[in-house]
């Protein structure tokens, strides 16, 4: 079964070289592939995580136990890994530690470098995707963090899933596939705590959540509404504009239709109501024109006589005296 666990792993520091550049220590040993405590590392996941190495801080020491996860104090950082790369073969991890002169252990640092490399060395504070095989042997799968790189001495201790403090039978209890709750609370109140503090969190966490889901909901609801109420009134605006443009133009025919009467001077029985209309519907002057021209066919021709040659001629002649009796003797005709 894959777990997620937090290692601690010593790297011995033979082949580190120092440096004449100040506070530059090249080739320190960050991984091995195989590990005292029982580990194999797939070096394939040692390849994958060379870039959460690079950059790594460097701390004098471990945390204390139940601490690993938290943040540590300012004098404890004595320098960070540059330079990472995978060794030939199976050789593991390597990189280059520069390292603060100034830091009061930065001349022990320096000399232990140059004459004694095998009294200190680099165990790294990960967590890990890890899985176990038979016989029992952790196989690191993943290293997913990279918590920190510590200096570390003694490696004669270096065992156990905390190294230098647990045993391999420490390092055993950390499956805990029967663990309850309450040896967790009487062995490890600290880590009780915060798994209890966590949950809390967790639950407000997700009431926060459901409350800002239901405003966000309710928010676009409200948007949606005056979205709907925003192509309404773009519609009714969008109609009164095209009701203005028809009336601007219907008021632009008719003035049109006005003066091209008013120039033809017709007689008023010829302008009915549809020789108007015909004139609104004409597509321009030069038609309503046109129109005119044909209408004024339809006026009778005034001839010169006197009345009595008028009387004489055509006793039943109808005498035109108005423009109804003109409109009806051009109907008659």
């Amino acid at each position: 079964m894959e777990t997620t666990e937090t290692l601690t792993e010593y790297a011995s520091s033979r082949g580190i070289r120092l440096t004449a550049e100040p506070g530059l220590v090249k080739g320190v040993k960050i991984l091995g592939l195989e590990s005292a405590n029982g580990r194999s590392y797939l070096k394939e996941a040692v390849a994958r995580a060379t870039a959460l190495y690079e950059g790594a801080k460097v701390n004098v020491n471990h945390p204390a136990r139940g601490k690993e996860l938290e943040p540590r104090s300012y004098q404890d950082r004595i320098g960070v890994l540059q330079n990472i790369r995978l060794g030939e073969a199976d050789a593991g991890l390597f990189g280059d530690l520069r390292y603060n002169p100034k830091h009061p252990l930065a001349e022990q640092l320096a000399w232990d470098a140059e004459h004694s490399p095998e009294s200190v060395g680099l165990s790294h504070n990960v967590q890990a995707r890890t899985s176990r095989a038979k016989g029992g042997r952790v196989i690191v799968e993943e290293i997913v963090r990279v918590q920190s790189v510590d200096l570390v001495t003694d490696p004669a201790t270096t065992r156990g899933l905390f190294e230098a403090e647990t045993t391999e039978q420490e390092e055993e209890s950390f499956d805990m596939k029967e663990l309850t709750l309450e040896q967790l609370k009487t062995d490890r109140p600290d880590l009780y705590e915060a798994i209890e503090k966590a949950a809390v969190a967790s639950s407000e966490d997700a009431s926060e959540v459901q409350k800002l889901t239901a405003q966000v909901a309710e928010q676009a609801a409200q948007v949606k509404t005056l979205g709907d109420k925003t192509k309404t009134l773009g519609e009714e605006v969008d109609r009164y504009k095209a009701a203005e443009a028809l009336a601007a133009e219907q008021a632009e025919k008719e003035a049109a239709v006005t003066k091209v009467l008013d120039e033809a001077k017709l007689p008023e029985a010829l302008v009915t109501d549809i020789f108007r209309q015909q004139l609104m519907d004409a597509k321009d002057d030069e038609a309503r024109t046109a129109l005119i021209e044909d209408r004024k066919t339809l006026a009778p021709v005034k001839r010169p006589q006197s009345k009595e040659q008028h009387t004489a001629g055509n006793e039943n002649a109808t005498t035109v005296t108005d423009g109804k009796t003109l409109a009806e003797a051009i109907t008659r005709t």
